[in-house]
């Protein structure tokens, strides 16, 4: 599932990857697409005709929280036999094989979500929307935060599909911009207080925040897309292997399109 307010620069990566199945019953493609935006190109092969019904979406407001809501509903009633349901964006590349992905979310029974107590801001964050805009639904003690992007099992999709209570919370203006972030906020809050036993507390996409750009992450130029780049991003947390990564630049498709099948779908390539 994407949510994008731009074309999908990595849209030919994508398409290798998912070429790379036994069979186009093994997935499905849905598209969130802000439709206040112009899309040229746009979008085709897998992702053509994938666009569900969408609705403006954008930082530091609930919107961008909707949008996953709303992809989840659709894909919900869209196929019965969607099972993992992951959340992308733009910039997102996915770092192994379709086949080594598949049989990695389908074999677990759990989701793979980040969540993070007690972090700084955690309690800004909280009360981004006034001071006791979240009581008594969601106590500071249980407002976690994690990344926007997941990968929910239909059990949680279902749970999240259905949530009124706790949306309602994060479903309102902020009164300060600059720590408003539902979507990094809602997801590991909710699934926290119904069902922690039911998830991996991690994130399968990695991302470098050890570059900070006004709140994005580290953007990986063309010229830093080597081979030893993706070894070291599947290396770097053993257990839970990341299976994506972000942020890459749309200058980038390049280099990864020339490593698809030697590196990125090659999942023995350098060791790694």
């Amino acid at each position: 599932m994407y949510i994008t307010t731009t074309p999908l620069p990595f849209a030919p990566l994508w398409e290798m990857f998912f070429n790379g199945s036994s069979s186009k019953a093994l997935y499905n493609v849905y598209i969130h697409a802000d439709p206040t935006r112009d899309y040229d190109p746009g979008f085709s092969g897998v992702f053509a005709n994938r666009v569900i019904h969408s609705k403006r979406s954008e930082r530091y407001t609930p919107t961008l929280a909707a949008a996953a809501r709303r992809l989840l509903a659709h894909a919900l009633l869209d196929d019965p036999q969607n099972y993992i349901f992951a959340l992308f964006s733009p910039s997102c590349v996915p770092i192994r094989s379709f086949d080594f992905t598949y049989k990695t979310l389908v074999s677990s029974r759990k989701s793979f979500i980040e969540i993070l107590k007690d972090e700084p801001w955690q309690f800004e964050r909280w009360a981004a929307r006034g001071d006791d805009a979240m009581l008594p639904e969601v106590k500071l003690e249980d407002f976690r935060i994690g990344s926007q992007f997941w990968a929910l099992t239909r059990w949680h999709a279902r749970m999240v599909a259905r949530d009124r209570r706790i949306w309602e919370k994060f479903n309102k203006t902020c009164v300060r911009e600059d720590t408003c972030y539902p979507e990094e906020n809602y997801f590991p809050t909710l699934v926290n207080m119904r069902d922690p036993r039911g998830c991996v507390p991690a994130t399968l996409t990695h991302v470098d925040w050890t570059v900070n750009d006004g709140g994005h992450p580290r953007m990986y130029e063309a010229e830093e897309v080597v081979p030893e780049l993706i070894v070291r991003l599947r290396k770097s947390r053993p257990s839970d292997p990341f299976l994506f990564a972000r942020k890459f630049s749309p200058e980038a498709l390049e280099p990864l399109l020339g490593m698809a099948r030697s590196v990125l779908f090659n999942d023995s390539a350098c060791g790694a």
